[in-house]
């Protein structure tokens, strides 16, 4: 067994197959299936099920996931530190985001990062949910992740680096139910229809909240395609509660984005496992915790763009 088999059988659990597999690793799908049959003599098992051209994993295949990841950070982690002797000149950071903070803040700490860093690459890959953002990382998919919980951020198999909170606002056509500028109590959205994401996110359960408090109000429509909320809100659908950092998109398209009171929060934190990480992830957490992310007055109604300085 070597490091190399390894990284071939990650990238068809990955990929969700053999041949997508081995057209991102440049390789003719042969190759790759005779690797595969090389790490299941010497593993004494067989990795994966051949239904067709499908390949799915036996419990053996699952069990190696997990040590897989790890044998192979491992070796990039080698490999980073070698090279950081001379100067951080190169390497990746993978980072699991939701979508929303993917927005912001992690566009604006990504754009100091690699201003100070212009050789190191970032890869992002999307995470729905809390959970999904440190299991990615957990399990290795992901060296570090963007968390945002309306809960304290989570202890045990991850380190976390608290970062900044975000409020949710309320999005409205411009010519909406609520006057510009006037906070909107929760209460208020009795009556209402809503436009939610997926169980799981943040403001799915901030709804989910209202509504086991009494609130009357209807969700007409829940997606996962968060880049349909804004859309659907302009053409009158129905309103929608996201994070503050929807507010410049959502403004400039001509959505009214008004504060909810009493206010809620995201507690917004970067996560890692806590293993050593590489040179270029530790590099991007001194850059995330070390900006001083603006603070805004939960009274304040007036347009607002969160940058990173």
């Amino acid at each position: 067994m070597d490091v190399r088999q390894l990284e071939y059988f990650l990238a068809v659990v990955d990929h969700g197959g053999f041949n997508r597999a081995a057209t991102a690793l440049y390789l003719s799908q042969p190759s790759l299936s005779q690797a595969i049959r090389a790490l299941e003599r010497d593993l004494g098992s067989d990795l994966f099920h051949r239904i067709g051209r499908r390949a799915v994993l036996t419990d053996a295949g699952t069990a190696l996931i997990a040590p897989a990841r790890e044998a192979v950070r491992s070796l990039q982690l080698a490999r980073a530190s070698v090279e950081s002797v001379h100067g951080l000149r190169g390497g990746r950071v993978d980072i699991a985001a939701p979508p929303s903070q993917a927005v912001e803040p992690l566009t604006g700490l990504i754009d100091r990062f690699t201003r100070t860093h212009p050789a190191v690459s970032v890869r992002v890959q999307a995470a729905f949910t809390p959970r999904d953002v440190t299991e990615m990382v957990r399990t290795g998919v992901c060296e570090l992740g963007l968390l945002a919980s309306p809960d304290a951020t989570p202890q045990g198999d991850v380190r976390t680096y608290p970062l900044l909170e975000q409020r949710f606002v309320l999005l409205t056509p411009p010519d909406g139910p609520f006057r510009p500028g006037v906070p909107v109590r929760h209460e208020q959205l009795a009556g209402h229809r809503l436009i939610v994401g997926q169980k799981g996110t943040g403001m799915r359960r901030f709804v989910d909240d209202l509504r086991a408090g009494g609130v009357a109000l209807t969700v007409v429509v829940e997606t996962e395609h968060r880049v349909a909320i804004l859309p659907l809100v302009l053409r009158g659908v129905g309103l929608a509660v996201v994070a503050d950092a929807w507010r410049g998109l959502a403004e400039r398209a001509g959505a009214l984005v008004l504060d909810l009171e009493p206010s809620t929060s995201l507690h917004i934190a970067l996560v890692s496992r806590r293993a050593p990480l590489t040179p270029a992830a530790e590099a991007f957490v001194r850059t995330a915790t070390a900006v001083e992310q603006p603070r805004q007055s939960p009274k304040s109604s007036s347009p607002r763009r969160r940058a990173v300085p």
